[in-house]
């Protein structure tokens, strides 16, 4: 019995190297960019909401301002500096064909500081997105870059540490590269789901089961056989990583689905795009983890799925179990290191438990179609791109009671069904409207607690809008201008014992754009890290004396307003 144990493992580990062979990064190449030992809070392709991350999020010890240093020669290419994302970047391109990027920093090292700011005063905006050439700043392994910070996206303080193909930036996965990270322990499986793939993903619950831990890493089911009601099913799993020394409950690698012996398809965690990266609602159980529940990685490739991390070798995972025969599942968990661990269970088709599936109400659309629906107030076009299933559509038209909404409410399909691409939303108003009153009109959509407004086009009488999640939308008449509000200082202020000059912007439907600040008629640098206050540091653009701040905002709608603030320091 054990020689056949260990020839089962022994062919499942081929197999495994038939679906994914092994990377040819180089080794060694790259250096850790932190002077601390390497751990870990985040790794590539850890869920995150609406994408994978990216790369490897390493801790600084909770605390910023731990030095950045280059990871290999080369030079830096690009800076990017956003309120939110990666909040202040260095991107650097080495020779070898590989780009690294270091994300959430706070000042970078004193020369790139000084020509950024320059940057950024002869575009006169904050937010910049600078191509540099090679000769501008070229970087030597080791080289001092910044300092670590908590800017932009960051919820602590980290750095956030890339690896991408120079030639058409396509993120790999850093660990593949032998960063000195130690790893001896394998994932850990805590569920598995099955889905009755003769309906829409989307319009039937998973079935969760638990499991039971065994020697090794070995896992089973609870029960290990498994009777199902559909002849056709679809496996997913919940799983995490860790490293050495870690108690994060970070992503996983890889994982491969065998059934009755046979490699069937697999997904891997490397190569991916961030033109892809929002692709991770088709990979994981989106209604069920919309709905409070886990992460759920699909074991099986939605036809949506453009550009997908899966590779099918017998198919795209959907299983065929009409023959009513027991089946063996087996599924293998890995880390980049190649720790594993495996689940199995059984499965079989009950045809007595079998019942028919009722109608759904809706119209049913289908990915990689484009297609649409009208009615007299209302149509929403659903492009190729859209859908990774297909499903019912549900639409319904209430009234709305309140006075700032010029239109009926219309709900459209659900908020667990996600899309890919937003798709596009055209309403009519209740009620004439004058061309002032139309320059004023946003379209508003909500799903429960989250909402949004977009500006609309205008095409006679109907209001369009493109949005990227399903739910209620209408069309809101905003008359209120955004409000500019001063933190710790008010018009005629003495700010000679001053460091700093804050304020922030605040609306009505809690959207802002087109800020603008001058002094004494100059642009004028303000931060806005994370879309919160807007902080000016006084340097030498403000000299001692008497000055005049203005400051313009602009919301979704197209109103605007202007503040002038008169101060002396």
């Amino acid at each position: 019995m054990r020689v056949l144990v260990i020839v089962s493992l022994l062919w499942a580990e081929m197999l495994s190297a038939q679906v994914f062979p092994a990377s040819d990064y180089p080794k060694g190449y790259f250096r850790n960019p932190l002077a601390l030992p390497m751990d870990l809070s985040g790794n590539f392709g850890e869920l995150r909401p609406n994408h994978y991350h990216m790369g490897l999020d390493m801790k600084t010890k909770a605390v910023e301002n731990q030095p950045v240093y280059a990871a290999a020669d080369g030079y830096i290419a690009r800076i990017k500096i956003e309120p939110a994302g990666f909040g202040r970047a260095i991107y650097i391109n080495h020779p070898n064909g590989y780009s690294t990027l270091y994300a959430h920093l706070n000042e970078f090292n004193p020369a790139l500081e000084q020509w950024v700011k320059q940057q950024q005063y002869k575009l006169e905006s904050w937010k910049v997105f600078l191509e540099l050439s090679p000769d501008l700043f070229p970087v030597k392994k080791g080289d001092f870059l910044a300092y670590s910070g908590n800017t932009g996206g960051s919820q602590a303080p980290h750095l956030h540490f890339e690896v991408r193909r120079t030639a058409d930036d396509i993120n790999c996965n850093p660990l593949l590269f032998g960063l000195p990270l130690a790893d001896n322990v394998p994932p850990r499986i805590l569920r598995m789901a099955i889905y009755d793939r003769t309906v829409s993903i989307y319009e039937r619950p998973a079935r969760l089961f638990p499991v039971k831990a065994q020697a090794g890493s070995n896992y089973v089911t609870n029960p290990e056989l498994i009777r199902v009601t559909s002849p056709k099913i679809s496996f997913a799993i919940g799983a995490f990583d860790t490293h050495t020394g870690s108690s994060n409950l970070n992503g996983i690698f890889e994982s491969i689905l065998y059934v009755d012996g046979q490699a069937i398809t697999g997904f891997q965690m490397d190569k991916i795009s961030y033109n892809d990266t929002r692709y991770i609602n088709a990979h994981t159980d989106y209604r069920t983890k919309s709905g409070g529940g886990p992460w759920l990685q699909h074991l099986s490739d939605l036809p949506g799925y453009i550009n997908s991390i899966y590779k099918h070798v017998k198919g795209d995972g959907v299983i065929d179990l009409s023959d009513g025969a027991i089946h063996t599942v087996r599924i293998v968990v890995k880390d980049t290191y190649l720790n594993s661990s495996t689940l199995e269970c059984k499965v079989q088709f009950d045809p007595a438990s079998a019942t028919a599936t009722p109608p759904m109400p809706g119209k049913m659309f289908y990915p990689l179609m484009l297609d649409g629906y009208e009615t007299t107030d209302c149509e929403f076009f659903i492009g190729e791109r859209c859908l990774y299933d297909s499903v019912h559509i549900r639409y319904a038209r209430s009234a709305a009671s309140n006075p700032a909404v010029v239109s009926a409410v219309h709900s459209i399909g659900a908020s667990y069904i996600p899309l890919q691409e937003a798709f596009l939303v055209r309403i009519q108003p209740t009620r004439a409207l004058t061309a002032a009153e139309k320059q004023q009109v946003a379209m508003q959509w909500y799903a429960g607690s989250k909402k949004d407004v977009q500006k609309v086009e205008w095409q006679g009488e109907w209001a369009s809008a493109r949005f990227r999640d399903f739910g209620s939308y209408q069309l809101v008449l905003d008359t209120e201008p955004p409000q500019i509000v001063p933190i710790g200082f008010t018009d005629g202020a003495n700010l000679s014992k001053a460091s700093r000059i804050v304020f922030t912007i605040k609306d009505n439907f809690e959207k802002f754009k087109n800020v603008r600040t001058l002094l004494d008629g100059k642009w004028l640098r303000f931060t806005n890290d994370k879309g919160r206050n807007f902080i000016y540091r006084f340097d030498e653009k403000c000299p001692p004396g008497e000055h005049e701040l203005t400051i313009n905002a602009e919301d979704e709608a197209g109103n605007q307003v202007t503040r002038t603030f008169r101060f002396s320091r």
